[in-house]
């Protein structure tokens, strides 16, 4: 069986696990917790209950569409608590068309990703949280805060099951609490413009997230969490969005957290809000709000269908600009005083001790949507017209330097002249993998050395998947299906340190001694290496993303 099929099979079964799960749980006797006065009734598995879809603010509907996150009243009555919530409005994904190789890929992995559909409403600002079943309002447990990815495009709750972390947590020793939020995403959370900035609506997605936070800080101890102990942990958009709220209100936590675990995700090269300006008037003009004299409050009053669809038009992560996203977090100037890479800059950081890393091979996925690039000056023109329109004829040399056409030198990394599906795909995902993940991360911890405590990984599996290598998400499989990082994470969560007796050690990170934890395949899963790769090249990339955030 091919790896990428294993990689498939792997993420259908974390998604078949979370059904067992609930069918399971649905005969043995169900639970119930008290939140204000209400009581909510959850599902029992056999060390674990979990209460799912509780909603932590209003729904953001009607007049609340494009507002900032209204906390609950308190709670009454009887409620369901057995399934999760529905989806926020996802951005439709239209997956490049391609032949050969790279298609059988796309078929057999990226559709088991991102081919799963699931419900989905305006009506989503709920959270979940999955206890071991021994917990009491005064056991005072770790909790872990999962923020899901999916490029603030889509992505769901529903995703990921935590049972497995729970469970493990359970037999370390060492227990922790499981919670999971919705959040807005695409144009319903991240709409972006002068407009915007004037009516302080701007990062809804990320201000959800608070809300879920302060939600947390509220009910978490009803389960047994202690809320001076909860870790913030996401991948992808998710560790984007946990670095972001390291960053909020200039490094205020509100003693929401006090560490963070990002996978795939650091402060990202993005600037003001009104950078989304064209995304913004696109909408405006396709819902007919152009003729109105607030066109964001006519935003709040069009048929969610016809809005969606206007959402849906702009482009996607999966378009020819790839990562060069419609909707994503931008600098606001209240949640985000500023780009995110000049408040880690200015020292505007939470101090608090984190844990992150990346995959090896962070661009291939996102460079399919490329394969027409085929030579150095339509390279080089791609990059002119989406990421750095304002670059330089020098900086356009320089990088045609660093980040060469030579397939040994691309991504899939050490793979030599495998995956050349075209002369400049492993070169765009080089590049790309690189400027949105890899070259952001060691910004950031080398920005941070000796201010707080941090360890790095880099997830080297999967390196057999063809055209992909190591891609984007694979270190999922390590966390939630018992692999060394569930341990790390489940330490981390209880001593703000990864290190434990069943886990390699990890040695922290300083910019002295870059010390990487390297997962890897074969027989040896593990090993300590330093970030040191492509030096050159990350230091060129953030510095011109510094000068030219997206």
């Amino acid at each position: 069986m091919s790896s990428s099929s294993l990689f498939k099979l792997g993420f259908l079964a974390l998604l078949l696990e979370t059904q067992v799960a609930v069918t399971v749980a649905a005969v043995l006797a169900a639970p119930s917790i008290t939140l204000d006065s209400g009581t909510f009734v959850g599902t029992a598995g056999t060390n674990t209950q979990s209460f799912l879809g509780i909603p932590f603010a209003q729904p953001p509907v009607g007049d609340l569409r494009f507002r900032l996150p209204v906390a609950n009243a308190a709670y009454t009555g009887t409620h369901n608590a057995t399934a999760m919530g529905p989806a926020c409005p996802q951005q439709a994904i239209k997956l490049p068309i391609l032949t050969g190789l790279p298609q059988e890929v796309v078929d057999d992995v990226v559709n088991s990703i991102f081919g799963t559909v699931f419900p989905a409403s305006e009506d989503c600002l709920t959270i979940n949280v999955i206890k071991p079943t021994s917990a009491t309002s005064t056991s005072k447990l770790p909790v872990v805060a999962w923020i899901f990815g999916g490029g603030f495009e889509l992505g769901s709750t529903q995703m990921y099951d935590g049972t497995t972390i729970v469970q493990r947590s359970i037999a370390m020793g060492e227990p922790v609490i499981y919670v999971s939020m919705n959040y807005r995403v695409a144009a319903f959370g991240f709409l972006a413009s002068k407009e915007v900035r004037a009516a302080g609506v701007g990062n809804l997605g990320l201000q959800d997230q608070r809300q879920a936070l302060r939600w947390i800080q509220k009910y978490i101890g009803n389960f047994g969490g202690d809320p001076s102990k909860v870790t913030i942990w996401g991948e992808s958009a998710g560790a984007i969005s946990v670095s972001l709220q390291m960053l909020a209100n200039g490094g205020n936590t509100e003693g929401l957290f006090r560490g963070a675990f990002m996978e795939s995700g650091s402060p990202i090269p993005v600037g003001a809000i009104e950078n989304g300006q064209k995304y913004y008037d696109q909408i405006v003009s396709q819902t007919g709000c152009s003729s109105a004299s607030d066109t964001l409050a006519c935003l709040r009053t069009v048929p969610f269908d016809k809005l969606k669809a206007a959402q849906d038009a702009t482009p996607g992560i999966f378009s020819y600009q790839s990562l060069v996203l419609a909707w994503l977090p931008r600098a606001d100037g209240t949640f985000l005083s500023d780009n995110p890479q000049r408040l880690v800059q200015q020292g505007k950081v939470a101090n608090v001790p984190f844990v992150t890393g990346d995959c090896d091979d962070e661009g291939t996925l996102f460079s399919l949507s490329t394969l027409n690039i085929t030579t150095d000056d339509q390279f080089l023109t791609w990059i002119k017209t989406f990421w750095v329109p304002q670059g330089s004829t020098a900086q356009g040399v320089a990088l045609n330097t660093l980040y060469p056409s030579d397939q040994v030198d691309g991504s899939p990394f050490d793979t030599g002249l495998l995956n050349s599906v075209t002369p400049q795909f492993k070169r765009i995902a080089a590049f790309q993998g690189d400027a949105v993940f890899q070259a952001p991360r060691r910004f950031f911890q080398q920005t941070l050395s000796g201010k707080q405590k941090q360890w790095a990984f880099l997830s080297k599996r999967e390196k057999a998947v063809p055209v992909l290598g190591s891609f984007h998400a694979t270190d999922i499989l390590n966390v939630y299906f018992d692999g060394e990082l569930t341990d790390y994470l489940i330490n981390f969560a209880n001593n703000l340190d990864p290190n434990g007796k069943t886990v390699p050690s990890w040695p922290g990170y300083t910019t002295a001694t870059p010390n990487m934890m390297t997962f890897l395949d074969g027989l040896i899963p593990t090993s300590i290496t330093q970030d040191t790769y492509r030096a050159a090249g990350m230091q060129f990339l953030t510095n011109l993303t510094l000068q030219f955030p997206v």
